[in-house]
């Protein structure tokens, strides 16, 4: 006797497994009994997140343009001391909305309006793995002499992968390729300290220039600056009641640890061996310690750049999302997340093979450099509303409401994002990408060529959001923030109700 109901097969069994795994959760709101992580795991994560490839050309920079070692080292630990510190404050907001980076702007820029910091910040993904691309399949190239094109392709796929089964994996991931490359790291820099890695100084060590000083200095800070629409994504499922302090220790010295220790490597490895690919400068300086130790590193840094590369296809993915939600609703999906996620990679892919012919230095600055433009008066004006206007208290639910009290468009967040922009233009000193190259009147004139853009941008954007933000009816989003915690905790009892 038989009672109809079909068994699924072992490979059935696995298939569901799989698909299991995938990342449920988008743009929409993570329920108390869903939120899990510690702070040490978000050190790691921003540890491994510059601890890969990516970062070595920074060091690169100084040298490049006359500085010497230490005044290179010097100018990238500054710089990166000072752009983690916007990166990090940005991680305190992921447990008090439980939402996405980007979502969170509709409460400074309106429903709709988000669309303009939405734009900066998916060029920002776009350009980091398009970067990445170019950076990763000529260092492989080089080193291991493997087909540019096949590396391309296949950091595509395994990318675009790891951003569709989403955040748990991206973390385990992360925590795992730290744990194996942390020692081959440690070996080499050791050897370097004492002698052991080769490289001979130049006969010209170069010296201290101040252009040359602050351009290490600004490119250092924009690379943190520009992980700041990330945080949130990765601190979203994290206790609403983790410790601000704590969860901003964490990603300030996980996320400037790793990057000032490989931005002095970098440095190391542009004054001493005289190479213009970071990866094929860790393989010789690994391997002069003891082979094939630098070809397993450089094996290493190119897997982790690829699962950054992931990082950035799951936070573009938010933003493509959330750019949809504001015209048309968007129900959350698996789906809707993998298509997504797969239309981004083959972008990213083909602008990649557009942009090959530009060497490791070239793209880190061109995309370090566009990026801080677009990213420094959102940046400013976000978290001047956080820590200042609104002080953590928002009406989540209201963030999902074209007509709620944020409104479609807002007008004091987009004017101030505006405003602070153009007041970028003049400072700006944008090196030739192609046949384009700009320099704004300023610098020509009265900083010797010096980058003051972002200064401006950053200054001007977070004081004139603080201004305009006077005029905020905070009577009216206080019954607004009532109502909302009223739902969210009907939303949580469903949840748990639903676990048990």
């Amino acid at each position: 006797m038989t009672t109809g109901a079909r068994t699924e097969t072992p490979i059935e069994e696995i298939e569901g497994a799989l698909l299991s795994q995938i990342e449920v959760h988008s743009i929409d709101w993570i329920p108390d009994p869903e939120r899990h992580g510690k702070n040490w795991q978000q050190a790691m994560l921003w540890f491994l997140g510059n601890f890969q490839y990516f970062t070595i050309p920074i060091g690169f920079v100084g040298p490049v343009l006359g500085l010497s070692l230490g005044w290179s080292i010097l100018a990238g630990f500054l710089g990166i001391a000072f752009g983690t510190l916007f990166m990090a404050f940005h991680a305190t907001q992921g447990p008090v909305f439980g939402l996405p980076q980007m979502i969170q702007t509709r409460a400074q820029m309106g429903y709709r309006g988000v669309v303009v910091a939405l734009f900066a910040v998916l060029f920002t993904y776009m350009a980091f793995n398009v970067a990445d691309q170019v950076l990763m399949s000529a260092g492989l190239h080089d080193a291991f002499g493997w087909s540019a094109g096949l590396v391309a392709a296949g950091t595509a796929v395994l990318a675009a992968l790891l951003a569709i089964f989403g955040y748990d994996w991206v973390h385990r991931v992360f925590r795992f390729l730290l744990v194996i490359s942390l020692p081959c790291y440690l070996i080499i820099s050791v050897a370097i300290f004492f002698g052991g890695a080769g490289g001979t100084a130049p006969k010209h060590p170069g010296s201290f220039i101040f252009a040359a000083f602050m351009t290490q200095f600004t490119v250092a800070a924009a690379y943190n600056i520009t992980y700041a629409p990330y945080v949130s994504d990765y601190s979203r499922y994290m206790p609403r009641k983790t410790s601000p302090r704590g969860i901003i220790a964490a990603v300030f010295f996980g996320a400037s640890g790793s990057a000032i220790w490989l931005i002095a490597l970098g440095a190391w490895l542009a004054t001493r061996l005289n190479v213009s690919d970071g990866l094929v400068g860790l393989q010789l300086a690994g391997d002069n310690v003891a082979a094939p130790l630098g070809s397993i590193t450089a094996a290493l840094s190119a897997t982790a750049l690829m699962a950054t590369m992931g990082m950035n296809a799951y936070g573009a993915m938010l933003c493509v999302l959330t750019g949809i939600d504001s015209f048309r609703k968007v129900k959350t999906s698996r789906v809707w997340r993998a298509v997504t996620i797969v239309a981004l990679a083959v972008a990213w892919y083909l602008l990649g093979l557009a942009w090959s012919s530009q060497t490791a230095v070239g793209a880190v600055l061109d995309s370090l450099t566009l990026m801080l433009y677009l990213l420094v008066p959102w940046t400013a004006l976000n978290l001047v509303d956080f820590f200042f206007v609104r002080r953590g208290h928002y009406a989540i639910t209201e963030i999902f409401n074209p007509s709620g009290v944020y409104r479609r468009w807002g007008w004091r967040g987009l004017t101030a994002y505006a405003v602070g922009f153009a007041c970028e233009i003049p400072f700006m000193v944008i090196l030739p990408i192609g046949s384009f190259s700009f320099t704004g009147p300023i610098p020509a004139h009265l900083t010797n060529g010096v980058d003051y853009s972002w200064v401006a941008g950053l200054l001007v954007s977070g004081l004139l959001y603080l201004v305009l933000s006077r005029s905020l009816d905070r009577a009216a989003e206080q019954s607004a923030i009532d109502s909302s915690e009223r739902e969210l905790q009907a939303i949580d009892a469903a949840a748990e109700a639903a676990a048990t």
